[in-house]
């Protein structure tokens, strides 16, 4: 579960490397903040998923994404764990580490704060929604699986992975076939192709199995709770 917690570090060092930074993902005042009632905490007996049903459906649905799945990700992350830090700093129930925060203007104090860190999550899952540029049309379980795959192992080793798959001609926007190329960019013969630009992958196994999982417990949140 820690072993994740670079996972937005690597995220975040790629993009705004190769990409910047778009403002509009940024933070204006008090934008990651929910209303008073939001915070509630749910006792047992009183939520479906966790306690954090409240803070987590309320940010999502805010920001268009489907809290079933940000409280997948939560799971996995800190076991719905609030107070949760890892070794490398990683903090809170999405593990966000302090240069996510900076890059969307939020204050490092605020960043334990658990509606804080929700809205972190979700603007970074938009963000590489956004940035990965899928074609229209692509089924939704692929797209869900390419994103958690870049929160996972980084944007970078998965365009690249997307750039090999077009090259030998197949579907960048399958997740299968993404998948098939992550584990490829191991081998020398694919990391030294000049589509590649972020070098050679060894944690496919990693990512493809947090995807796995997280997909996993997403399908099993969407039986027991309603969107």
């Amino acid at each position: 579960m820690l072993k994740k917690t670079a996972l937005i570090f690597a995220f975040l060092t790629v993009f705004t490397a190769f990409h910047g930074f778009n403002a509009d993902f940024a933070a204006p005042p008090d934008a990651f903040a929910v209303e008073a009632d939001d915070h509630s905490l749910l006792s047992e007996g009183e939520y479906v998923i966790s306690a954090y049903d409240n803070i987590i459906r309320s940010v999502s649905e805010r920001e268009g994404n489907d809290w079933r799945l940000l409280s997948a990700i939560a799971y996995h992350e800190s076991r719905f764990t609030p107070d949760a830090v890892s070794g490398r700093g990683a903090r809170g129930l999405m593990q966000i580490m302090p240069v996510v925060a900076r890059q969307f203007e939020v204050p490092a104090d605020a960043v334990a704060d658990p509606a804080t860190n929700v809205w972190l999550a979700n603007r970074l899952l938009k963000k590489i929604d956004t940035t990965l540029r899928f074609a229209r049309n692509v089924p939704e379980r692929d797209r869900m699986s390419i994103v958690l795959a870049s929160y996972n192992g980084g944007i970078g080793h998965v365009s690249d992975a997307r750039r090999l798959a077009g090259l030998y001609g197949e579907n960048p926007d399958s997740w299968e076939v993404v998948a098939r190329y992550l584990e490829l960019k191991a081998d020398s013969a694919y990391y030294e192709n000049e589509a590649v630009k972020y070098g050679k992958f060894t944690g496919s196994r990693q990512t493809i199995a947090y995807v796995r999982d997280v997909m996993g417990r997403y399908d099993k949140y969407c039986r027991i709770a309603r969107r």
